[in-house]
């Protein structure tokens, strides 16, 4: 019992750190400056590359994908880049706290989309949690005619859709024995490949300091993929997936020191509603086990 409750800590201090890295990840992207979107993408993509790369030699990985998965292996890398690059456009255009919110739905979304692509059935209490979640989403997007950043938050809600099909693929392909560093792997080679050619065309020369802060995106970002797959090696999803909505209070405390915003009360009920739910659903899960 001591052991599995090392194992649980353990499991709950690298979410932790995982939270951090991508909030991280999400603070340089914005700091980095006004440059296209696609430019930014593509260097958290090609530093996770290396970065991937390091990981698979170092652990003498083979990089070998059975034929059954390829589909698998291409979907994961579509959402997942679709997911990438609409949640950094949200990140330059919102505040980062309603960003990393927006794309905190992801667990949502998955529970919608293991119906058509795990054939799994979310129980009443699941869609009644996804439901509210939803509700909460709103009060961040705001579709009213006043508010000029509706196109961005639903950028933002996109984030959330390509994550949460990402992380269902991702779950598809772990049933079936592919090795996590192997698709990390490949969805950084994947996105790295769709956004060269944007970023070739419409380059925008940057400064020593913008590479610096983009080395840095994709280095937090790299921090953050690993430390969540090594968190959920030491203790199950359903015991410690709720300690990543701390991300949300990282990016909103790096936005608060350093860039002065403040969410907006509704942004804020909107926090409120998506956490609560998330923990509602955690300590349910948790008691029927």
């Amino acid at each position: 019992m001591n052991q599995e409750k090392n194992n649980k800590i353990k499991g709950i201090l690298f979410i932790l750190l995982a939270a951090l890295g991508f909030s991280l990840m999400a603070f340089f992207v914005r700091i980095s400056g006004d440059l296209p979107t696609m430019q930014k993408a593509f260097f958290r993509n090609i530093v996770a590359l290396f970065i991937a790369s390091g990981a698979l030699i170092k652990n003498k990985t083979e990089f070998i994908i059975p034929k059954r998965n390829y589909i698998d292996i291409f979907l994961r890398s579509f959402c997942g880049t679709v997911g990438l690059v609409t949640n950094f456009y949200a990140i330059d255009r919102l505040g980062i706290a309603d960003a990393n919110m927006l794309n905190k739905l992801s667990p949502f979304f998955a529970i919608i989309m293991s119906i058509f692509i795990l054939k799994e059935i979310p129980s009443k209490f699941d869609i009644a949690c996804t439901v509210t979640a939803f509700i909460g989403a709103i009060f961040i997007i705001r579709p009213t005619g006043a508010n000029t950043q509706i196109f961005p938050a639903l950028m933002g809600l996109l984030g959330g859709l390509g994550a949460g099909m990402g992380y269902t693929f991702v779950r598809r392909l772990g049933k079936s024995g592919v090795k996590a560093p192997i698709i990390v792997f490949a969805f950084s080679l994947f996105s790295s490949i769709v956004t060269l050619p944007f970023f070739l065309i419409n380059y925008v020369p940057m400064t020593p300091l913008q590479w610096i802060y983009l080395f840095l995106a994709g280095a937090f970002a790299s921090l953050g993929q690993f430390s969540i797959t090594t968190a959920y090696k030491y203790a199950p999803a359903k015991e410690i997936s709720v300690f990543d909505y701390t991300q949300v209070i990282f990016a909103a405390l790096l936005g608060f020191i350093f860039f002065s915003e403040v969410p907006v009360l509704l942004s804020i009920i909107g926090y409120v509603i998506i956490i609560g739910v998330a923990v509602i659903r955690w300590r349910h899960n948790l008691n029927r086990e």
